[in-house]
């Protein structure tokens, strides 16, 4: 066989679809079953970085990814088949992304050096998500107000409580955490809530907070705590139009949110 055609059927083999949920038509330079090939022996076309350069960031998997920030594998495993044992471990980029680095360090061929760059990645990306949703120019409406929050909240396994500060035109002046609470509880002071409101001179608040078991039905608890921080803006003259609590969606449960005016428990 000619050399060019060796390469050409290498290039075949090469080619599957990665595990993990990857932009359409993105395909992971690989070797099924072989996992102890080095990524410097395949044709250069089909290296990781050299297909980000080549195709984009949309047209390679996530396993290619994220060997690009993995750098090397480890002897007898490549980086994209320690990238791809990743993704089947976790399941899903968010799952990974909410592990600590201690213990992405702890899996066999990561090592501190490269979960902390994995980190370091995903953390990035979470500002930038933060940047963008701080553009929102107008949130008025329950729907946005969890669009705001739902990626911050969604990896989280125990209760925060956030207060949402808007001006007198419903446009977003920023998001204050007030507490951070258990499993299944979260305390917040309206003394605590109202004086950021106050530094930000906004002129109406939304309460959010998340529900690690996905369920976000409120709880009597959340009920009373509406009520009391609904009679201490009335008395500061600063308006709580919403309480959301934020959950996951199901099968039977096509909201991954609920409001509490919307239920009907908006009065003081």
């Amino acid at each position: 066989m000619e050399p060019k055609e060796a390469d050409e059927e290498r290039i075949q083999e090469a080619r599957f679809v990665s595990a993990g949920t990857d932009a359409p038509g993105a395909v992971t330079a690989g070797w099924p079953g072989v996992a102890g090939v080095r990524i410097v022996d395949l044709p250069a076309q089909e290296r990781p970085r050299e297909r980000l350069a080549a195709h984009g960031a949309e047209g390679v998997s996530n396993a290619e990814l994220i060997a690009i920030l993995l750098r090397t594998g480890m002897k007898g495993k490549s980086a994209i088949a320690t990238a791809q044992e990743l993704l089947a471990k976790f399941g899903t980029l968010g799952n990974l992304a909410g592990t600590s680095w201690q213990e992405l360090a702890r899996v066999k061929g990561i090592g501190r050096d490269k979960a902390l760059a994995l980190q370091a990645a995903f953390t990035l990306a979470r500002r930038m998500a933060t940047e963008l949703r701080q553009e929102m120019p107008v949130v008025d409406t329950p729907e946005r107000i969890a669009d705001l929050l739902r990626e911050d909240n969604r990896l989280l396994e125990v209760e925060h409580f956030h207060v949402v500060l808007l001006n007198t035109r419903k446009r977003l002046i920023r998001v204050e955490r007030i507490s951070q609470g258990t499993l299944d509880t979260t305390i917040a002071h309206p003394r605590e809530v109202f004086r950021h409101a106050l530094a930000a001179n906004a002129a109406a608040i939304v309460l959010v907070h998340n529900h690690p078991s996905g369920d976000p039905t409120p709880s009597e608890a959340d009920v009373r705590v509406t009520r009391d921080m609904i009679r201490a803006g009335q008395l500061m003259k600063i308006e709580v139009l919403d309480h959301i609590i934020l959950g996951k969606a199901t099968t039977e449960r096509t909201k991954d949110y609920a409001s509490l005016r919307e239920l009907g428990h908006f009065y003081a």
